[in-house]
């Protein structure tokens, strides 16, 4: 199956770039550019799309409000999957694009291997690209959202048992399924279900709405320790 790929920045040379990249592999295909969040929903409206690579700083319309638009907030059935691309020093809006929906975000100045792997985990529907970059971006921007204070408010998370609570806590310091098996001495295969079942238990789309959410809650400071 090939995967359909948009390229949405306002460089051109960099989405060149990124195109030439692309082209060399058998399994993807770059079918549409954009130069900013008003042309991408425009071209998106009559192409149809797997993966956008987003830029978050573009004119007219910025890459948050574009991922907002595309997904809701969520994944809606059908709508592509949103892979950010940030400067991550410069772009504090990078945790606002995963809140609006976005599966996961990479450094522009990333190696191809790294963009190629990152574009198949998101079509594959692995949200988290980079457990630990996510966590890093995470404990930098997390001091900007509303302090929280003793048990999270979320009463969903009540619906959570001890173990798939302990399991959210790692997924939320930037562990991987093979790493949380590790710790908890489980099989790689029990951890996946665990996860399985704290999305939907939450009702939540992804690994990084997952993470988000530990976040926001308090149940994960920055910093990566649990409350």
């Amino acid at each position: 199956m090939t995967i359909r790929v948009m390229l949405v920045d306002d460089q051109v040379l960099l989405r060149t770039g990124f195109r030439m990249v692309l082209a060399a592999q058998p399994d993807m295909e770059v079918v549409a550019e954009a130069g900013d969040g008003v042309q991408a929903l425009e071209v998106l409206r009559s192409t149809d799309v797997d993966v956008i690579l987003m830029d978050v700083r573009m004119p007219h319309l910025d890459g948050v409000e574009t991922t907002r638009r595309i997904c809701g907030g969520g994944q809606p059935e059908g709508a592509p999957k949103v892979l950010i691309l940030t400067t991550f020093d410069l772009d504090e809006y990078a945790f606002s694009a995963l809140k609006a929906g976005a599966s996961g975000f990479m450094l522009k100045d990333v190696p191809p291997s790294e963009l190629l792997a990152a574009i198949r985990s998101v079509h594959s529907g692995d949200a988290v690209v980079a457990p630990s970059t996510t966590r890093r971006l995470l404990d930098r921007f997390t001091p900007m959202l509303p302090a929280t204070a003793g048990e999270p408010a979320r009463p969903e998370l009540k619906r959570l048992t001890e173990r798939e609570r302990e399991v959210l806590l790692l997924v939320a310091q930037g562990l991987s399924n093979g790493e949380i098996a590790a710790r908890l001495v489980l099989s790689e295969a029990t951890v996946k279900t665990h996860v399985g079942r704290i999305l939907t238990k939450l009702s939540l789309r992804d690994r990084v709405q997952a993470v988000v959410l530990a976040y926001e809650t308090g149940l994960v400071r920055a910093g990566g320790a649990g409350a």
